[in-house]
Order: C-alpha cells, then sequence, then structure tokens
C-alpha cells in the first residue's frame, strides 16, 4: 500500500487493488501422486489463471499406476470448509471431481444449491475400483443431485455409457448427443463427451472429443491416439473448463481452449514413477530445449514429431490423447 497516496483517489486505489482472478471452487479428492484430484485440480486452474479453492473430499491411497483405496471425509467437514471459504470469497465457477460417498455428494449438493447461477462442471471418473456397495449408492447420488445442478458433464464415452446408458446393448456405440439426451432428462445442460473412438485411418487410430446438448453435437476435436497410458486427463479437461466459464468465456469456445490445453498438456507429459504418464499443466512455462539436451527422465531428447520438423507452428496442439 502506498501511504501517501490520497484517501478515496479512485485511481491509486485501482493501482492498489488489481482485479482478482476467477475464484473457482473445486471439490475432490486429494491425490498424493499428484497426478490427479486436488493436486491436478490446483495446478490446471493456476495454469489457466484462475484461483483455485479446493476442497477435500476424500484421501485417496494411490500411486501413479493404480488407486488401491480411499478415505472418505466426513461431510459435514466437506461442508464446514466450503462454507467457511464462501463466506469471504466469491465463486464464479464449480468444479466437481470424486465427492468420496453418497453422503458427501448430499452435503456438496446442498452447497450447490444455493447457487444456482454459477456453472458448474461435473467430472465423472471411472470408478471400477470402487466396491460395488460403495459405488453403487454414489452413482444414484450423483446422478439424483449433482446431475440437476451440472452445466457440463465430463466423461470418457465408456464411463458415461456405463452411467448414463446402462441398458445399452446395441452394437453400435451411443453417440454424444444420446448421452446428452441421458443426462438432459436429470437436468444436465451439456455434455463433454471424450475417448469416442474412430475407424482407423491406415495405420493410425483416431478418437473424437464431442461437446452435446440433447439437440445434437456443438463442437469437438479429433485427436490421434498416443500409445501411452495417462493419469489426470479428465481432472485437467475439466478443471481447464471451469475456469474458463469462470472468467466468463463462451461454452463452445471453452471447450475448444480446454481441449487444446488438455492436448498440450498430455503431449509435455511425463513419468515420474513406474505406472502412467502425468499431463504437465504448465508445459507453457518451460523454456524450450536444447538442441542435444536430455530428456525429462535423463534420457537424450525426443527427435521432433515429423509435422513439428516441416514447421508447425510452436504452441500449436499435437493431437494427441
Amino acid at each position: 500500500m502506498n501511504p501517501d497516496a490520497p484517501a478515496g483517489d479512485p485511481q491509486a486505489e485501482a493501482l492498489q487493488d488489481p482485479p482478482a482472478p476467477a475464484c473457482v471452487m473445486s471439490f475432490n479428492a486429494a491425490d498424493a501422486s499428484g497426478a490427479g484430484g486436488l493436486a491436478g485440480d490446483v495446478a490446471t486452474l493456476a495454469a489457466m489463471g484462475a484461483h483455485a479453492l479446493p476442497i477435500t473430499t476424500s484421501i485417496l491411497l494411490r500411486d501413479s499406476a493404480e488407486i488401491f483405496d480411499q478415505h472418505a471425509i466426513d461431510p459435514d467437514v466437506v461442508a464446514e470448509q466450503a462454507r467457511t471459504v464462501l463466506e469471504d470469497i466469491t465463486v464464479t465457477g464449480w468444479k466437481v471431481g470424486f465427492l468420496g460417498s453418497a453422503e458427501g455428494i448430499s452435503a456438496v449438493a446442498e452447497i450447490l444449491s444455493d447457487y444456482p447461477d454459477v456453472p458448474l462442471v461435473s467430472y465423472l471418473p471411472n470408478l471400477g475400483w470402487l466396491e460395488d456397495d460403495v459405488a453403487q449408492p454414489y452413482l444414484e447420488a450423483f446422478r439424483e443431485l449433482i446431475l440437476p445442478a451440472t452445466e457440463v458433464l465430463v466423461g470418457n464415452h465408456k464411463t458415461l455409457t456405463d452411467f448414463l446408458l446402462p441398458d445399452w446393448d446395441s452394437e453400435r456405440p451411443a453417440s454424444a448427443r444420446e448421452l446428452a439426451v441421458a443426462a438432459g432428462e436429470r437436468g444436465t445442460r451439456y455434455v463433454l463427451v471424450t475417448g469416442i473412438m474412430l475407424a482407423a485411418k491406415g495405420s493410425d487410430q483416431f478418437i473424437d472429443n464431442v461437446l452435446a446438448s440433447p439437440q445434437g453435437a456443438l463442437t469437438g476435436e479429433k485427436f490421434e491416439m498416443f500409445e501411452a497410458s495417462f493419469v489426470g486427463a479428465g481432472d485437467t479437461l475439466s478443471a481447464a473448463l471451469a475456469a474458463l466459464l469462470a472468467a466468463g468465456s463462451e461454452l463452445q469456445a471453452a471447450v475448444g481452449e480446454a481441449l487444446a490445453f488438455m492436448d498440450q498438456s498430455l503431449d509435455a507429459g511425463f513419468r515420474p514413477g513406474m505406472g502412467s504418464v502425468v499431463p504437465d499443466r504448465f508445459f507453457w512455462a518451460m523454456p524450450p530445449a536444447e538442441e542435444g539436451a536430455e530428456g525429462p527422465q535423463g534420457g537424450p531428447e525426443v527427435p521432433p514429431e515429423p509435422e513439428a520438423a516441416e514447421g508447425k507452428p510452436k504452441g500449436a496442439p499435437r493431437r494427441v490423447h
């Protein structure tokens, strides 16, 4: 603060208090591997220029390869974390990830209901690692309490199909629009479906990522499938989208930018352990590698892709998944 600035001078006050970034409250699990969960959300929101308000809903016991167990946080503690912050800070966006338990979902839904005009991005991860007696009530509570408040539901094509259309028995995969219709019946306005497998073109396999409403597909990106296993991609995409919507971006433009951000984060991903590759959400902050320099794991630098060698603009997404 400048003590010499005259009191009540609007210009001086503007210089002293720059506009705050968009504040996004994320309800998600603590992930000690740093790959996804709250760690992934905080990194992504920061990289997108937003301020993260992380609310811990569960503690995951996991490494970079798999989840072994989780300990859900008491629902009253989840609610108290959020209420304490909300009494002080104005939130312009929500992100919902893994909420730990059906009771945790109920606590979060009650908070969301008090702010119906704040856009909510909900991410549904693959919960195949949960025991059935926990997973089934969790998914039912998510369906009944979170979907009605959700602006955009984000998830992998198979995960969303199993969740929204459990009786789907056609040999044809469900379309993004059909998933959006099923979500819309619960009150969700849009779905962002990732990992839709497309017919292979020669030796290349492509996947589609589609934003859809019950009226049809709106926008999306086709990516060339990358031969690596990632962890944290869904949290990265959904948190990036939440940050953009919180800042006032138009939905279709925000989806395109969020997909490009995820794409480049995966392209720059690294393998911190013996498991999957983790997205590098701060790929844009790293200086360009010098010729002949070592790669991130101490090995030789990976040679550029053919398209990069042909003059692809630096920073443009290299369509990967």
